[in-house]
């Protein structure tokens, strides 16, 4: 017999619906998103960003989830065609795409809550017992069931996920204070001064941008954030707050690691920086992201491509890659990688050495070429004899550059080198 805690988890999962806020332009991600929402970004050598936050939802037992979609939202809209289209509609089983329904009137969604709030219809519809709301730009992997308990445990109004971050970065997200119980006591959006942590310095609880709603609560609450003129209609700088200020019952959910000495896993990727920097911890020995976790796989669309290829085996002409993540269809004709992520059907030409870099899908680098520290865009071809990431100089002239002295190669950018 199944134990009543998992029993009482699974009959909470499946009364939620999920909605995965994946309509961002992701302006810090500069010319990644040019030409697709950040959800849609490559990720890890094979996947996109959303492929995690929905991967959760399956491996959760969540298996009606909404999409809300908005900007540049083709190569999204492509991506759950191809890759997510295996759930059953005959067992009441979907992802379904949810563009801006305008509801507000003639414009597209204007925050966090007024996205929700657009697509109230569905929830009627619907009529769960709770919505989970999710980000749909944070790579982690997290089992949704236990948060769901404590807020049916609790009779919470909303629940947040959480997680402890440094204070510098604390800056950045929602920040809360709770009591003994966990109950929220006061919630600021990306405070200048976060309050610190009771017990440790330098650290502040930070929203995940993760909630778990009774649905009447947040039928309730979106009806009054959308009346009011002055909102900016987003959750946490406008209907947190206001549910703190009503007395409504909030809980935050601290989001914890397998073990008292290791943190979560949670990374937030909307920056170049910290885009480069989750890929590259892949290429570690034993990263704190298990890609290759059987018990809580990370699904994506399969591209039928070849095996990689490593080809020549001469001096100063060798196919070769070291601590490094190669996926199909690469061909690394006598060029060199070490600790990169290539990304499928990528070619490095001979003589070539590339370094702590990002190959996003289809890239090429030509012959002699030696790249370090960059994000080398899809479908890029780097010339041969290019050097990236050792001039800095030109490297700023040509390229985008990150507070980190990471340089983003875009097709654009190169198409800038003649001019």
């Amino acid at each position: 017999m199944q134990p009543r805690s998992e029993r009482f988890i699974s009959l909470a999962t499946r009364e939620t619906v999920a909605l995965i806020l994946a309509g961002g332009r992701g302006s810090r991600l500069g010319g990644l998103t040019r030409r697709c929402a950040k959800p849609a970004v490559p990720f890890g050598g094979k996947f996109r960003i959303i492929d995690f936050p929905l991967s959760n939802c399956m491996n959760s037992g969540i298996r009606r989830v909404g999409v809300l979609s908005q900007y540049m939202a083709q190569p999204l809209v492509r991506h759950l065609q191809q890759g997510w289209g295996f759930l059953r509609g005959e067992l009441g089983e979907f992802i379904e795409l949810l563009p801006a329904q305008q509801r507000r009137g003639e414009h597209w969604y204007t925050g966090t809550a007024d996205a929700v709030y657009q697509n109230l219809d569905l929830i009627r519809e619907l009529l769960p017992e709770y919505v989970l709301v999710l980000g749909g730009d944070h790579v982690y992997k997290m089992d949704y069931g236990p948060m769901l308990g404590a807020h049916v445990s609790n009779d919470a109004d909303i629940t947040i996920g959480c997680i402890d971050v440094s204070i510098e970065q604390a800056r950045s997200f929602g920040v809360m204070t709770v009591d003994g119980v966990g109950k929220v006591c006061e919630f600021q959006e990306k405070p200048a001064n976060p309050v610190e942590m009771p017990g440790r310095p330098g650290h502040a609880l930070a929203s995940m941008g993760i909630y778990v709603f009774a649905t009447d609560y947040l039928m309730a609450a979106l009806e009054e954030d959308a009346a009011d003129p002055t909102s900016l209609h987003d959750f946490g700088n406008d209907v947190i707050p206001r549910a703190l200020s009503q007395g409504k019952r909030v809980y935050a959910y601290s989001f914890e690691g397998p073990d008292d000495n290791q943190p979560a896993y949670w990374r937030d990727v909307g920056s170049l920086d910290g885009y480069w920097e989750a890929n590259m911890e892949l290429v570690g020995i034993t990263p704190e992201l298990n890609l290759y976790d059987a018990d809580w796989p990370i699904w994506t669309y399969q591209y039928q491509v070849p095996p990689a290829k490593f080809v020549f085996d001469d001096e100063g002409r060798r196919g070769v890659a070291v601590d490094s993540m190669v996926a199909g269809g690469c061909i690394l004709s006598g060029g060199r990688v070490h600790r990169s992520i290539l990304f499928h059907n990528v070619l490095v030409g001979d003589g070539s050495t590339v370094e702590q870099s990002l190959l996003l899908p289809g890239a090429a680098v030509g012959r002699g070429c030696h790249i370090r520290r960059a994000i080398i865009d899809s479908r890029c071809r780097i010339p041969d004899g290019m050097h990236i990431g050792y001039d800095a100089e030109q490297d700023r002239r040509l390229h985008e550059i990150s507070p980190n002295g990471i340089v983003l190669v875009t097709p654009e950018s190169l198409g800038r080198i003649h001019v």
